[in-house]
């Protein structure tokens, strides 16, 4: 599994950062542990449910051979704690020390070059556009994702296959209501458009 501090998360909060006089900033918001797990969660098990169908055949394989309702009890234990090993790596994320500093109570400010996380005057977290991989907008906020990693050199093929397969998802969450007016929520999504971060032939924002 990736670390944050892997996809261009920062490491942490510095000496405050300058950003141009045309910035969009925002309100000050917090996205908590508890929203996080909520929406990756759901995110995780769209996309995995196909993945636990696999310690469910292995379990039944011995039926072939020998009938026994002891071996769907298997394929019921097998698939549960599949279930229970992807979840708690996507609680752990919240637990480590370099995720800590996406959960911080802070405002952002984006300009064409980079976009600070500012927890107070004097501290904040300098991220270049590159660093995301795609935007989402969702019906009440922005979710910047991550990108992933590189993966260490010499890494087996499968060992590289299962971290890309079971990668838990980093993002930043920016509620719309923290956008001071209708004309920054535009600008921000514009912003977005140009990094290549939402899809250019989508609709326009509607405020």
């Amino acid at each position: 599994m990736n670390q944050p501090n892997q996809r261009g998360g920062g490491g942490g909060f510095r000496q405050a950062q300058q950003a141009s006089p045309l910035a969009i900033r925002t309100k000050k918001t917090q996205f908590t542990t508890d929203n996080y797990t909520r929406l990756v969660m759901v995110e995780v098990w769209k996309k995995d449910w196909p993945y636990a169908l696999i310690p469910f055949a292995i379990g039944l394989l011995p039926a072939v051979f020998v009938h026994s309702w002891w071996w769907l009890a298997l394929s019921l234990v097998l698939t549960l704690l599949f279930v229970l090993f992807r979840s708690a790596q996507v609680t752990g994320v919240t637990q480590m020390e370099q995720t800590k500093p996406l959960f911080e109570r802070m405002n952002f400010e984006m300009d064409q070059k980079q976009m600070l996380l500012r927890v107070g005057p004097e501290k904040a977290m300098q991220l270049t556009w590159d660093a995301f991989s795609r935007a989402r907008r969702d019906a009440d906020a922005y979710l910047l994702y991550f990108k992933p990693g590189p993966a260490p050199e010499g890494m087996a093929p499968w060992r590289l296959w299962l971290a890309r397969a079971f990668d838990v998802p980093m993002f930043l969450h920016l509620p719309l209501r923290i956008f001071n007016s209708p004309n920054d929520l535009k600008l921000f999504e514009a912003l977005l458009r140009r990094k290549n971060l939402l899809p250019t032939e989508a609709g326009a924002t509607t405020v």
